[in-house]
């Protein structure tokens, strides 16, 4: 059986520069009446770029909601009506420098599907060319050279804790495993 809801009225209550917010009201499948919060957000892409010897290219940045630097693979915001694989390559070359011989895309992933309409597109970057960074203006990171196999223990153990990154690393551990 689905138990699908239906909504049946919204109101948007905040309209920010990434997000919007909205309270809507919906139906369950049995009828009954309830509300639900939803932050719509554009979506986006995490880029993980390894290359020819297992060695990952992470940033390292302070993330305000938390107030702390993490490190995390590469990403960035879809701006409106952009294909996720032009972010991609946008976003490659603007936080590590990078152009890449190869996008691998290894799917989507909900990042908070209980109240957020985000999805991101994670790609594995193969046959890296250096370049010159350029990160946005109010965009301060550092790139970090740390290998497939540590990335996957530093997951494992909990030192990562960025979800973009955990699916990244551990997806490509394991299409690059199968190669």
């Amino acid at each position: 059986m689905e138990y699908l809801e239906t909504k049946i009225d919204g109101e948007v209550k905040y309209k920010g520069i990434i997000v919007t917010v909205r309270l809507d009201k919906a139906r369950l499948h049995n009828g009954t009446e309830v509300k639900r919060e939803v932050v719509e957000h554009p979506g986006g892409v995490t880029i993980l770029p390894v290359d020819d010897e297992g060695n990952c290219y992470m940033v390292r940045q302070f993330r305000y909601p938390f107030g702390k630097m993490m490190l995390e693979a590469p990403a960035g915001k879809l701006e409106p009506g952009e294909d996720h694989r032009t972010c991609a390559v946008r976003e490659l070359a603007e936080e590590t420098g990078f152009t890449a011989d190869e996008l691998l895309y290894l799917g989507g992933c909900c990042t908070s599907p209980g109240f957020s309409t985000e999805v991101l597109h994670i790609y594995l970057a193969l046959g890296l060319h250096p370049g010159k960074s350029h990160p946005d203006q109010d965009e301060f990171l550092n790139v970090e050279k740390i290998s497939l196999k540590k990335l996957s223990e530093m997951v494992m153990s909990g030192e990562i804790d960025d979800g973009k990154t955990i699916v990244a690393v551990l997806k490509a551990e394991k299409i690059l495993a199968g190669r």
